[in-house]
């Protein structure tokens, strides 16, 4: 299939003269942009962290951080709930109520990650053996303390500030939120160019570019667009909007979105220890660099998801369901184009490792397919994830996403230990597989007036 083939069939997918939808197109298009320089960066970092480590503290490094990443859980759905609620005010044409969920949205994660920061710094001073947690040689407890307190300095602050990216996406402009954060990629690249060409290194001084760049970063454009943007300095955050009542108002629909995280967390979250712990550093090595290449594809039907959350919102608000069902249909018709899209992924993925790392990380075929097979059940399954979050009604995908979190670790390790690292993809997959199922039928009952029960909650 040529180029014009592919736009061709793109096109009426997509194309409408919706108001709604044609906003959603330009951020598609600015955004899909933005996520190329994305996807380039983060390639090139891959092979440059490597040389600048080894493959095996890569593997450290990619399990260490990943822990960190789990911080996130403790928004407490924050991030969710307030993007429903600043679209909807929106919607309503109340703008100083949406400006009041901003601020109270900021004063409250800003006073939760303050304590959870200084509770996992002691305990992290006190209490933490990463040797003994990652079943590694003793000599790396002593240097994984400072990086690891390093990491979640930076990660509780950019959590706070990541509300902006959220404010962005829940005004229907996610293509602003790609630029910031692919401007603060390339700084980071940009960073990680220099401590390559210079003498010494190690996984501190790489902490401080990875984690401490971007998040300086998002610091100072914040802090810009509220002060100078026209349209953004209405929304400035201030104390004399923050409104404790607000919280509960987040918290309703944030709660869930925080169950579900922690619920992902158990499923998704854990893959790097397990594969770390059973298997060794360098099988967590691999499935990384697997994952990141076949990512491209799921980053790129992202691209289209993204302003379809705060859309779905608004036209579930107006009940406009014609248009929500059109959409649906138009994005299932979208997954299929991805199926030959990641045939040739599969294909060519010798050759593109070959190019991209070289020789320093061997990655089997069979863990690519095996990840190819897993990237095209994600991506189902966040179509209509997506979807529903905008529509708010969570109970099912909470209901889901827990139940499959009781067995989760227990049924990885399993599959780890009779099939390798391809076998731990094996429930993630079927995750996502339910849930599109389920998602797909609760959809076209709250669009038809026939939800009811958990299918409306």
């Amino acid at each position: 299939m040529t180029p014009t083939e592919l736009f061709s069939r793109l096109r009426p997918i997509l194309h409408s003269r919706n108001q709604r939808t044609a906003k959603a197109q330009k951020n598609i298009a600015g955004s899909l942009v933005l996520k190329v320089v994305s996807i380039l960066i983060s390639l090139q970092v891959v092979p440059l962290t490597i040389d600048y480590l080894s493959p095996e503290t890569y593997g450290i490094w990619l399990t260490v951080s990943s822990m960190v990443a789990w911080l996130a859980y403790f928004n407490l759905g924050f991030s969710g709930g307030f993007r429903n609620q600043f679209t909807k005010s929106l919607a309503e044409g109340n703008v100083p109520l949406a400006r009041k969920y901003l601020s109270t949205t900021y004063a409250a994660l800003g006073t939760v990650f303050s304590i959870l920061m200084v509770a996992t710094l002691l305990v992290n001073h006190y209490f933490l053996d990463w040797a003994q947690i990652l079943n590694l040689p003793a000599a790396y407890s002593g240097e994984l303390k400072p990086v690891f307190a390093l990491l979640v300095v930076f990660f509780c602050v950019n959590i706070v500030g990541e509300v902006f990216y959220s404010m962005l996406q829940a005004d229907q402009s996610p293509a602003w939120a790609s630029l910031y954060q692919t401007l603060g990629q390339a700084l980071a690249l940009a960073g990680i160019l220099i401590l390559t060409s210079t003498p010494g290194g190690g996984l501190y001084r790489l902490a401080w570019v990875v984690a401490g760049v971007p998040c300086i970063w998002l610091i100072g454009v914040s802090f810009f667009n509220f002060r100078f943007h026209r349209r953004y300095h209405r929304f400035a955050p201030a104390w004399h909007c923050v409104r404790r009542k607000l919280v509960r108002n987040i918290l309703s629909l944030g709660l869930q979105f925080f169950l579900i995280m922690v619920s992902m967390l158990l499923i998704f979250q854990l893959i790097n220890i397990l594969l770390t712990r059973e298997l060794g550093p360098l099988a967590a090595a691999q499935y990384n660099i697997a994952f990141k290449y076949f990512s491209i594809l799921n980053m790129g039907f992202a691209i289209i998801l993204q302003p379809l959350w705060p859309a779905f919102t608004d036209a579930f608000t107006q009940k406009d369901f014609g248009w929500m069902n059109s959409i649906r249909r138009k994005l299932e018709r979208l997954w299929l184009l991805c199926i030959p899209a990641v045939a040739v992924m599969v294909l060519c993925s010798g050759w593109v490792y070959k190019i991209w790392i070289k020789d320093s990380i061997e990655v089997p075929l069979s863990l690519s397919v095996a990840m190819a097979v897993f990237i095209l059940c994600s991506t189902l399954g966040n179509a209509y994830m997506y979807m529903i979050n905008g529509t708010g009604k969570l109970r099912l995908q909470l209901t889901i996403y827990a139940c499959f979190a009781v067995i989760a670790v227990p049924t990885m390790i399993g599959c780890c230990k009779l099939w390798g690292t391809e076998g731990i993809l094996i429930v993630p997959s079927v995750v996502f597989l339910t849930q599109a199922a389920f998602g797909r039928i609760q959809l076209k009952r709250l669009t038809t007036g026939q939800a009811r029960g958990i299918w409306n909650k």
